[in-house]
């Protein structure tokens, strides 16, 4: 029997799916490179330690999906995962190592609307084809798009995102899987038009809600414990920030 690392490793063996889930590895891989070296989750990691965060978060929520949908992951049988992970990482180390703080805000704040999407469409799509009910579809999704970093922040010791206030992180997920999930089984669009139409959604209303603050809700907190709590920083903040030429 050819091995399947052999017989797996040219692009067109990957299909439609194949390549959006290839997509949201190697972005969310560069976003959990950015966000291991940022000062709310740096904690003095090597550069081998970064690369394995970048991992994490880049394959660590479709590891997750593909062992919940009793599939062997995907990374393990086709190694462009590692190498465009890799190679992510290697980017955001750069940009980070050339730039200190520079882009560690605004540009992650981005990149996580732009990545978060992706899962949520591959891991719906995963699931219906897994023959599960779409509630089931939809948790699927949203365990693909989250799970990666769960991982970074419980190794950075951090709360995860999941728990805390965060422009609506796995609403977003949500939204987009249900959406896609819409499109392509109950309105009979195709795979691409579906996730064409679900991505811009799901990218959209995650950049408004980091743009505007939209930030979940919390139950009643005594007034002490609220003083303490910081302002998030709007992605508008973030830019404005890193382009302004005072910092240059």
């Amino acid at each position: 029997m050819t091995p399947l690392i052999l017989t797996q490793f040219g692009f067109l063996t990957l299909g439609t799916l194949g390549y959006i889930d290839l997509i949201a590895a190697t972005t969310n891989a560069f976003n959990g490179a950015l966000l291991a070296r940022r000062p709310s989750h740096y904690k003095h990691f090597t550069v081998m330690g970064v690369i394995l965060l970048a991992y994490a978060g880049g394959i660590g929520g479709g590891v997750l999906r593909d062992i919940l949908l009793n599939k062997v992951p995907s990374p393990l049988v086709n190694p462009w995962y590692l190498i465009a992970c890799f190679a992510a990482a290697g980017i955001a180390l750069l940009i980070t190592l050339r730039s200190e703080v520079k882009f560690q805000d605004g540009l992650f704040q981005f990149m996580t609307a732009f990545s978060l999407p992706w899962y949520a469409i591959v891991g719906a799509d995963a699931a219906v084809t897994a023959h599960l009910g779409y509630g089931a579809a939809v948790l699927i999704g949203v365990i693909g798009t989250t799970g990666g970093r769960f991982i970074i922040d419980i190794s950075s010791g951090v709360i995860p995102q999941q728990l805390v206030r965060g422009g609506f992180f796995v609403l977003t997920a949500a939204m987009t899987a249900a959406l896609y999930l819409i499109l392509k089984e109950a309105m009979g669009m195709s795979v691409i038009l579906s996730t064409g139409i679900a991505f811009v959604f799901g990218f959209g209303f995650r950049l408004a809600a980091q743009w505007l603050g939209w930030e979940e809700w919390e139950p009643w907190e005594p007034a002490d414990l609220k003083a303490g709590e910081k302002a998030h920083t709007t992605l508008g903040q973030g830019l404005r920030a890193e382009l302004d030429p005072k910092d240059s």
